[in-house]
């Protein structure tokens, strides 16, 4: 049979609220973002979900035992294959509740996981997932399913005949681990080949950041041209993309776009993909991208900024907000936002789709990076070649003048170039 022709997997979601959880989300937007999580997988049918109030978690099950048998008859009614939990489930957990349920289950991490593992297209993203979902699947070694169809490549959480499985041992878990670590370095020894090479342009870089699916590739595409891959889709895009872009007055910068976060990453995850992220480490400017029309839109704001500070990002780099998606809002509350926008020079309410905002989005880029340059006289020797030829390189040089001991040349550079040229 094709692959089309083929039924897809039958998903119910739910979403656990704890009411001993003090910094619980939401439910309601929450059970909004993990059914959109479950819909960003092509092979998955989400045919219901539900918000389950507990008072604390069970041990054994999560759920108390009445809560258990309830959706068991949901459950078995409706045909249901797979069960997302929109939360962390111990290993102990799972396997009795898949016991219990006699269909297959699989939490928040394994959910992510599993959308990584579609959407990597890079090399080293490939492995990278591939050691976070080792990583995650050594704690739980749990005897496998065979009643689920098989339908596609990933990384065997949804999956049944036809896959490859993960040995049931943790030695052969270990050894994976150590070939991956091998095949990851070779990658990433070519990948800071390209990073010095990108290290020796002249522009400076602005790197796009914001919650999954806040409109970034949307934005990145208006501004650029580029074609990257632009959905209502969770983690549409995952590999790091970066494009020059032409900036009212002349400049020239790079324009990143980059894998959108998420509360509750996975922390196999962020450690996996820190490395995609150095953009935004090496960035001199960050524009953080909110979908303003989301009803949740403070609290991703949030999880962004906790994010990026456990990145490293440091709270001086210069940084822009821009409410995105204001296409989608009343009259009342453009109006609204308007206000607001204009009191601060570093809010900017703009509409990806309809381009409403940009051209001033734009003009205030230009002029942060045009304050970042500074000015500093030089003194090279008739010996230092390699130096003043990369200061041409770099397009920074604004004068030169040439005397019996060498080179006196006046440059207007970022702080950046100013590091890397220390560093010569």
């Amino acid at each position: 049979m094709m692959e089309h022709d083929r039924a897809r997997t039958r998903a119910w979601v739910l979403h656990p609220e704890l009411k001993s959880d003090l910094d619980r989300r939401d439910p309601v937007p929450a059970l909004e973002e993990a059914v959109a999580l479950a819909a960003a997988l092509p092979d998955l049918d989400v045919v219901g979900s539900g918000i389950v109030r507990l008072p604390k978690p069970h041990p054994g099950h999560l759920f108390g035992s009445g809560k258990v048998e309830e959706l068991a008859t949901l459950f078995h009614d409706n045909e249901v294959e797979l069960v997302l939990i929109d939360g962390p489930l111990s290993p102990v957990q799972q396997r009795n509740l898949e016991k219990a349920w006699k269909v297959k289950i699989l939490d928040r991490t394994g959910l992510i996981l599993e959308i990584f593992s579609d959407r990597a297209r890079t090399r080293e993203g490939v492995l990278q997932v591939e050691m976070a979902a080792l990583s995650y699947q050594r704690t739980r070694l749990v005897r496998a399913w065979t009643h689920l169809e098989r339908q596609r490549g990933g990384l065997g959480f949804v999956g049944g005949p036809g896959e490859t499985q993960i040995e049931a041992d943790r030695r052969a878990i270990d050894e994976q681990l150590v070939r991956l670590k091998r095949q990851l370095d070779k990658v990433v020894k070519t990948r800071e080949l390209h990073r010095k090479a990108r290290a020796k342009v002249p522009y400076p870089i602005v790197a796009l950041v914001g919650y999954t699916n806040a409109g970034k590739s949307t934005l990145f595409n208006r501004l650029t041209g580029a074609e990257v891959m632009a959905k209502d889709m969770l983690f549409a895009t995952l590999d790091p993309t970066m494009r020059r872009v032409v900036l009212p007055d002349g400049p020239e910068v790079i324009l990143s776009d980059t894998v959108g976060f998420i509360s509750d990453l996975p922390t196999e995850l962020v450690a996996a993909f820190r490395a995609t992220l150095e953009e935004v480490l090496a960035a001199d400017l960050i524009v953080h991208v909110r979908d303003i029309h989301h009803a949740a839109t403070e609290e991703q704001a949030r999880d962004v900024e906790t994010i990026l500070a456990s990145l490293g990002v440091d709270e001086g780099r210069p940084k822009f907000e821009v409410w995105n998606k204001v296409d989608l809002l009343d009259p009342d509350k453009r109006a609204a936002l308007r206000e607001r926008t204009a009191r601060d020079p570093s809010l900017f309410a703009v509409s990806a789709v309809t381009g409403e905002g940009l051209e001033s989005l734009l003009t205030a880029i230009a002029e942060a990076l045009a304050e970042t340059r500074s000015e500093a006289v030089l003194t090279l020797g008739f010996a230092d070649g390699k130096r003043r030829a990369w200061l041409f390189a770099q397009d920074v040089v604004q004068a030169e003048e040439q005397s019996d001991d060498g080179f006196r040349l006046t440059v207007l550079w970022t702080p950046r170039q100013a590091a890397r040229y220390a560093a010569l």
